[in-house]
């Protein structure tokens, strides 16, 4: 009786670390960038319901594809909204036809990814990233959240300094814990000091509202197309490189029909394109969500519990998290992705030959440069790419004496 007991409270420890990890990923992933999702969308002309309404939608969507997936594979897969897709959004204004156009949009969007999964050469290409420019892609990346907490106890020290004491007290006692104890300690803050303004719960909560698409020509190529082309560069991409950065091929065709169609459903309620994770997909599939590779896939799954617990809350959540410091919140992912961008930095230099493109590739994606709206990891990817092949492929200093 004794020795199950023993095993179930081992089991039991065994999932809390990815439980928590995923847990975090989904929080750091909504508190982020929902107030970027619900800007975006009511600049495109949504009503207040019909923006609650695509950022429930979302929610639910990412929720399931979290959960199902990783069950099913076993593998520490995420996926996350289009935050780049979103960003370009706000920029462009309401189309001719209105929020219904936008819909419109977004469902040839998701038409355009579900095609991308079962046009294979296109798939296959997409997951032919050499390794060493993968990391360096994941590493830059990651650092400017890395240095959150240095710049969060900078800014707030009262916060941020007895997160930062309790993870390196952890580190030395129970490293497995380390980051689950320091976000303990950040919400036993934010409960006791987060105050909420008055009148933040006002409203009802969030429910589905129905929207029919339209189809116009100017919101296809104003934002479907573009939506499209930002989410497959600077989502799915360094998605994919991310989880080969931690170690796992995916299969990029099934994940890119399963994203097209869940984004194709949640359009029809004024919701946008859903993706492979990038960011928080390293909190779930790097080393902090647990030691042993094939133990950290429940870390999506409680991902995904989680995401479908703020749907309908939305309103709740959105009111506490928008209260809180965001610094504080970036500051402890910055603590869960120490380790992963240790692990990038050193698959990123570990051979010379890859060196140099390596470090283009990093030094690119961590200055957050956006050229024609594609953000930074993309170009990272393709000057670090481009070097590589110009290298390994170009002339050799003797062939260039010869022809001088």
């Amino acid at each position: 009786m004794s020795q199950t007991v023993q095993g179930s409270a081992g089991r039991r420890r065994e999932y809390f670390q990815p439980l928590m990890a995923g847990a975090l990923a989904a929080i750091v992933g909504y508190a982020s960038t929902f107030t970027l999702v619900l800007a975006a969308l009511t600049a495109a002309g949504a009503s207040p319901q019909q923006a609650g309404s695509g950022l429930m939608s979302v929610c639910i969507a990412m929720g399931i594809l979290n959960i199902v997936v990783s069950a099913r594979l076993r593998v520490p897969v995420s996926f996350a909204w289009t935050t780049p897709g979103m960003a370009f959004l706000l920029t462009v204004g309401e189309p001719v036809g209105g929020f219904p156009a936008v819909a419109g949009a977004f469902l040839v969007a998701a038409v355009l990814i579900f095609l991308t999964g079962l046009i294979k050469p296109l798939a296959r290409l997409m997951a032919a990233i050499p390794a060493p420019i993968a990391n360096a892609m994941l590493a830059g990346m990651l650092l400017t959240l890395c240095l959150a907490p240095i710049t969060a106890v900078a800014e707030m020290p009262l916060l941020a300094l007895p997160v930062l004491l309790a993870w390196v007290i952890a580190l030395r006692f129970a490293r497995r814990y380390a980051v689950p104890i320091a976000v303990l300690v950040t919400g036993v803050l934010l409960a006791s000091t987060t105050n909420l303004p008055p009148g933040a719960l006002d409203g009802s909560w969030p429910a589905l509202v129905p929207v029919m698409p339209v189809f116009t020509l100017d919101a296809i190529i104003r934002i479907g197309l573009p939506i499209y082309v930002v989410t497959m560069a600077s989502q799915n991409l360094p998605g994919l490189a991310v989880m080969q950065a931690n170690g796992f091929v995916l299969s990029p065709a099934p994940l890119f029909v399963a994203t097209g169609l869940a984004s194709a459903a949640t359009a029809f309620f004024g919701g946008h394109a859903t993706n492979l994770a990038a960011i928080t997909a390293a909190i779930c599939a790097g080393p902090e969500a647990h030691p042993d590779k094939a133990k950290r896939w429940p870390a999506p799954i409680a991902t995904g519990a989680t995401y479908l617990l703020l749907a309908p809350g939305a309103s709740l959540a959105a009111a506490f998290i928008a209260a809180s410091p965001p610094l504080l919140i970036q500051a402890v992912a910055g603590l869960a992705l120490l380790s992963s961008l240790t692990g990038a930095l050193a698959g990123a230099l570990a051979h010379e030959e890859t060196r140099l493109p390596a470090i283009f590739t990093f030094v690119t994606t961590a200055s957050g440069i956006t050229i024609i709206g594609v953000g930074a990891p993309f170009w990272g990817l393709v000057g670090g790419i481009g070097m590589l092949v110009l290298l390994r492929f170009g002339l050799k200093p003797t062939d260039q004496g010869r022809g001088s």
